[in-house]
């Protein structure tokens, strides 16, 4: 069985150009990242079949939706879609608008309690829509989405209108869906933030174009692209919880090449934990620390640089003595990076502060 997601959209949509192709696993959450009026958007209606293009392919492990003989309508797409306003019925309560639709493309699809549970709005289903808050409309819109058991499910900055603290409520709720569910998601957003915390795969827009697809921690770090140069440059590592230590709430956590200590209440150890690790958060040494604050001295080797601006470096590392682990991302001054004469291949230490790992 194919498992994968393919697009190809080529053509004019009204004024704007659409050149977009990319190929991502049918699994997992898949962000599609750029400025606004790139094109994102446009890709996910067209995904959908609310829009269409002369030139256009959309393969969903391997069942064609459109190419040059066939168009699927909107109304057989087994899609979810969960737009930036929730648009939910004002005259409905809670579960009614959670069960509009549900099960249109047929049974097995997940059931009402199973789906409050998961999102949270199980003591909110008597409710009327204008009793919610902002963050509880979303996250019934997602439910609406779940319960009508798509194949895929497409999400167009669903948090977009939520200031931060609500998106900072909602989030964790993505997140249980990403663990939970098997459902592929493609989840549009212009917040960096976002993708870094809820994808695994990134495919990148610009001016109506595919940039680069792949996994999200291979294109932050790929120093070809725009991203490991901006002054927001982070990594997302998965990580695995090796250890707790209760007495001091740390946690560790171990990725491909080395271990991070973090703040942390206690998890299990196995379990899986994303930390974000960001290029102003990292200092580089050319010999091993003597005692400090810093509790993670990581040992790497530089695999590329490129500058950052007029008086900036940013520089691929890989973790390890041979760096063959896990890419990170520094950036530093060029006073720096001439007074400690790095270059590439250039064995360093990494310094991360713990509590820049929890602040992530």
């Amino acid at each position: 069985m194919i498992e994968n997601i393919e697009v190809r959209f080529r053509g004019l949509l009204g004024r704007f150009m659409l050149d977009a192709e990319f190929s991502v696993p049918a699994r997992g959450i898949t962000g599609i990242f750029g400025p606004s009026g790139c094109g994102k958007t446009s890709v996910l209606r067209c995904i959908a079949g609310l829009q269409r293009v002369p030139d256009g392919v959309c393969r969903i492990e391997g069942e064609v939706w459109q190419d040059a003989n066939r168009f699927v309508p909107v109304h057989r797409r087994p899609i979810g879609y969960v737009f930036q306003e929730a648009s939910l019925f004002p005259h409905l309560s809670v579960t009614r608008n959670l069960l509009f639709g549900a099960g249109k493309t047929g049974a097995g699809g997940p059931e009402l309690a199973e789906i409050a549970d998961l999102l949270g709005i199980a003591h909110l289903l008597d409710r009327a829509p204008r009793n919610l808050s902002g963050g509880e409309r979303q996250r019934v819109a997602v439910g609406r989405a779940l319960l009508s058991n798509p194949r895929l499910l497409l999400m167009d900055e669903p948090l977009s209108a939520l200031d931060r603290a609500t998106k900072s409520e909602i989030l964790p709720f993505l997140e249980g869906l990403h663990e939970t569910l098997r459902l592929p998601i493609l989840y549009v957003s212009h917040d960096m933030a976002e993708i870094e915390r809820l994808a695994d795969h990134l495919v990148l827009m610009e001016n109506g174009r595919v940039i680069a697809s792949g996994p999200l921690a291979d294109l932050q770090s790929d120093p070809g692209l725009p991203l490991a140069a901006s002054s927001e440059a982070a990594v997302s590592l998965d990580a695995r919880v090796v250890a707790h230590d209760a007495e001091n709430g740390l946690l560790v956590l171990e990725v491909d090449g080395g271990r991070f200590i973090t703040p942390g209440t206690a998890a299990v150890v196995g379990s899986r934990k994303r930390i974000r690790v960001g290029a102003g958060d990292i200092s580089l040494s050319r010999q091993v620390p003597g005692p400090s604050t810093i509790l993670n001295v990581l040992p790497a080797r530089v695999l590329s640089s490129s500058a950052a601006g007029e008086h900036e470096v940013a520089a691929v590392l890989g973790l390890g003595l041979d760096g063959a682990g896990a890419r990170l991302v520094a950036r530093v001054t060029r006073k720096s990076w001439t007074d400690l004469a790095l270059a590439d291949s250039a064995e360093v230490f990494a310094q991360i502060k713990g509590v820049a790992l929890r602040r992530a």
